[in-house]
């Protein structure tokens, strides 16, 4: 079941919304290697060699660390490229768990937008109704305001032709 509290804070949602993004841009800051892609396809990019399995690449860190001819002045030492999946092995299910709770922000935004849709819908049938009494029928401006902004303006039907009958198919022609 899901359920929204409705509260009365003293923030108001932006600046509390406000805050948590900075919270979690400061958050970011402390995790290592934490590098945001320059383009839109990159993560795609790398994803060839960011797919290779962790036996082949000590297997690499084995032949570098004892064949001289595999080592690049450039290149990552063993050690090195140990601490890079240890690190991807450690934060891999961080990025799941965050991915997981913006699922569960998205859905406590709609939840949310539903109560406060279902609260409108709700006014809006009652004030429909009572503006149809001789009592209330002060709110009928108010009813036709909320009927343009919900966008479901009735629409007169289309004055319909006579009844005629409908075109009947060709027959269809049978081959053996």
């Amino acid at each position: 079941m899901t359920t929204v509290d409705i509260t009365e804070t003293s923030v108001s949602h932006t600046e509390a919304a406000q805050q948590r993004l900075q919270e979690l841009r400061r958050w970011l800051e402390l995790i290592p290697h934490f590098v945001m892609p320059a383009s839109i396809d990159e993560t795609q990019r790398l994803s060839a060699a960011a797919s290779v399995s962790p036996e082949f690449i000590e297997l690499t860190n084995v032949a570098v660390a004892n064949q001289t001819a595999l080592v690049r002045p450039d290149g990552a030492t063993p050690a090195e490229v140990r601490d890079l999946v240890s690190y991807a092995d450690a934060y891999d299910p961080l990025a799941d768990e965050l991915e997981a709770v913006a699922q569960f922000i998205r859905h406590s935004v709609i939840a949310a937008r539903n109560l406060a849709g279902t609260e409108a819908l709700t006014r809006y049938a009652l004030a429909q109704r009572l503006a149809k009494q001789r009592r209330t029928a002060h709110l009928a401006p108010h009813v036709a305001d909320m009927r343009r902004a919900l966008g479901r303006v009735r629409r007169k039907a289309a004055k319909t032709p006579p009844d005629q009958p409908a075109p009947t198919p060709a027959p269809i022609e049978r081959t053996r």
